[in-house]
């Protein structure tokens, strides 16, 4: 029950982020839009920002974890922009409100994981240190999520696909270089 409850209110924030800034939605309006009252809220959340968090890493768990590795890299990158791009009035009024920093850190979580196993998986270990590993993996998910921001601050207009190919063309030549 109390899982259901969560998605309720996960369901009713994100529905209110499509129209609004986080910064504009209230506790009451969320616990409305479920029917509940606001006790049932704080009992399961501290915050609107806590629902918001835990928004992400629910769907970062669901999105990214399928996979990881070398052979499913590009459909993993790509239903992470898919993912952004479904829920893209929810992602941009997050990315504009107070609420960015919970995007940034969902996607550098989602990121770093899924990078650093590609990364330790793919490199010539004989060579490289665990502390070059982590460098590597850390650079990328720079790299990614720096991209990825880029994208939504632009509103998305480029599609996943291109945006995938880029990054492969990129990966292609740098890191199984390594």
């Amino acid at each position: 029950m109390a899982q259901m409850t969560k998605q309720a209110m996960a369901k009713a924030l994100m529905n209110l982020l499509e129209k609004k800034t986080l910064d504009k939605i209230t506790v009451k309006e969320i616990a409305d839009l479920c029917g509940v009252n606001r006790q049932t809220f704080y009992y399961h959340f501290q915050d609107v920002y806590a629902l918001l968090e835990w928004i992400f890493i629910t769907e970062a768990e669901s999105v990214v974890s399928r996979h990881q590795s070398i052979d499913t890299w590009k459909q993993d990158f790509l239903a992470i922009f898919q993912y952004l791009q479904r829920n893209r009035l929810f992602v941009i009024n997050t990315y504009r409100s107070i609420g960015r920093d919970s995007l940034e850190q969902y996607l550098y979580k989602a990121v770093y994981v899924f990078i650093y196993d590609i990364v330790k998986k793919e490199a010539d270990w004989e060579n490289v240190s665990q502390e070059e590993v982590e460098f590597f993996a850390d650079f990328y998910k720079y790299a990614f999520v720096g991209l990825v921001l880029e994208w939504v601050r632009t509103e998305m207009r480029e599609p996943p696909t291109m945006l995938v190919e880029k990054v492969e063309r990129l990966f292609n030549r740098i890191v199984t270089k390594i």
